[in-house]
């Protein structure tokens, strides 16, 4: 049974065990020094979370801690594995571990809910003094909020706990009650919110800062509209259920009961406003684009709260590591009901802007089918821009053997296709009108009748003693 995580500070104390997490106590400025401790660390070799314990501006014990995801060594933590496990071994348990699903999560009562133990009522709210706000890059339009979970309900269907959203979406506070949110078409709380919006009515929210790990990683996770993610992370703790707790203003809304604080209140119907500009995980400014808006009428938050956010821009950073299998997963899952020659699918860059496959052909023409379904998944159709498909001897994971097999398997002639207009991401900055972009597919298997070949290649093995003196060098290394 893997360790679980209720909360964000029970992860925290292991990340500290393990080596995994700094703090700086000296005082710093909030918005030229958390950012750039989230750049740094995202780009050491397994780097730790940071947490900060002094803030400029802020009342001394107001903490805000960054990178928790962005580490391969942090992510296999929390997935309760040895940190030195392999990105590729990673993928296979978290595959393993989707079959659980659905793990119901356990509903507790206001009184064990940890994220209850304060209350701050409407009229007394102000978002500036209850966290720790800053801004993320320097020309970001403002205060952003860039990794909360965000929970609602389709309006049309308010009791069906299995349409219950848990999703990830950029925040910009705006006043001490008010909030802007990117609602983007492909999302699943843009269908909700079309459904409240039809009628002209307030669309229920609750917005919960600092989760338990696998909360945040669900929330990032391109499911069904039909699946619930509280259930995944029951499935992802190895079958222990997630607690979680209704709302204080909505019956049908239930938040993660160990969050450090919950917003409640609603995104007003048919109002929009300028929102951005932010950097984006694309690693450039998306600009400014007319948002909806929220209003928060209620909080709730654990005594001394830990704000936790994160660093986006160049990748890598810890959105990538935060985003990374939980794409690739879901991806591998529906691409192998109908292509099972399919052995594993690398989606983690930027975001699954360019994914690649590895499969074992049974025919001509095949990896092109395969690239053609995965560009028709709800994820891939609007991000998914470049398909790289490889051989099953090749690890997708391992860029170095992607880079032979795109040296050595590719005709440019015959195995590099474009396809034009099709659906896109508003947010890469190579499209010439936001949402509609070219897809790129490139076939880099071996040929397989009756595709031409007119040469016989014979693949190169490893000598037959390779693993023992592999062993053997490591342990030679090890002991010095």
């Amino acid at each position: 049974m893997p360790k679980v995580y209720q909360d964000l500070r029970s992860f925290l104390e292991v990340l500290e065990e393990e080596g995994q997490l700094v703090h700086i106590t000296n005082e710093v400025d909030p918005d030229t020094e958390i950012g750039a401790a989230g750049r740094a660390a995202s780009r050491i070799p397994n780097g730790p979370a940071v947490m900060f314990e002094h803030i400029n501006g802020y009342p001394k014990g107001q903490k805000v801690v960054t990178n928790v995801h962005g580490s391969w060594a942090n992510h296999a933590l929390m997935m309760g594995m040895d940190k030195n496990t392999s990105t590729k071994d990673q993928f296979f348990e978290l595959n393993r571990r989707w079959d659980l699903f659905p793990v119901k999560p356990n509903v507790v009562s206001r009184d064990e809910a940890p994220c209850k133990e304060n209350t701050i009522e409407e009229g007394d709210i102000n978002l500036f003094e209850l966290l720790p706000l800053y801004r993320i890059n320097e020309q970001d339009a403002g205060c952003f909020i860039s990794k909360a979970s965000i929970i609602t309900a389709d309006p049309s269907d308010v009791g069906n706990f299995d349409k219950t959203n848990v999703g990830t979406y950029r925040i910009q506070v705006k006043g001490k009650d008010r909030i802007g949110m990117q609602c983007l078409a492909m999302h699943d709380i843009a269908k909700q919110l079309w459904e409240a919006e039809k009628k002209n009515e307030p669309f229920p929210v609750c917005i919960t800062l600092g989760n338990a790990p696998l909360v945040t990683f669900m929330a990032s996770t391109p499911i069904s509209y039909t699946q619930n993610e509280y259930e995944f992370v029951g499935a992802l703790n190895g079958g222990v259920p997630a607690d979680i707790v209704k709302s204080d203003l909505y019956d049908h809304l239930y938040v993660p009961a160990g969050a450090e604080v919950v917003l409640e209140g609603y995104i007003m119907p048919r109002v929009r406003t300028v929102e951005g500009p932010f950097g984006e995980f694309p690693g450039s400014y998306s600009g400014s684009r007319l948002q909806c808006e929220a209003k928060i009428t209620h909080v709730t938050y654990r005594t001394d709260p830990i704000f936790e956010n994160l660093y986006l821009g160049m990748p890598w950073s810890e959105i990538d590591y935060l985003m990374a299998l939980n794409t690739s997963v879901p991806i591998y899952k529906q691409l192998k009901v109908d292509f099972p020659e399919i052995v594993a699918v690398n989606a983690m860059y930027t975001h699954g802007m360019t994914e690649i496959i590895s499969m074992k052909p049974r025919y001509g023409g095949q990896a092109t089918g395969a690239a053609f379904r995965l560009l028709s998944t709800p994820h891939g159709m609007p991000y998914c821009h470049n398909v790289i498909v490889v051989d099953d001897v090749v690890d997708p994971f391992d860029l170095d053997q992607v880079m032979w097999a795109l040296s050595t398997r590719v005709r440019p002639d015959k195995d590099v296709k474009v396809v034009p207009n099709c659906a896109g991401m508003p947010l890469n900055p190579t499209e010439e009108i936001p949402g509609i972009t070219a897809k790129l597919i490139i076939d880099a298997t071996t040929p397989v009748d009756p595709e031409p070949m007119k040469r016989s290649v014979e693949l190169l093995k490893d000598p037959a003693k390779t693993a023992d003196y592999s062993k053997i060098i490591k342990d030679l290394m090890g002991a010095k």
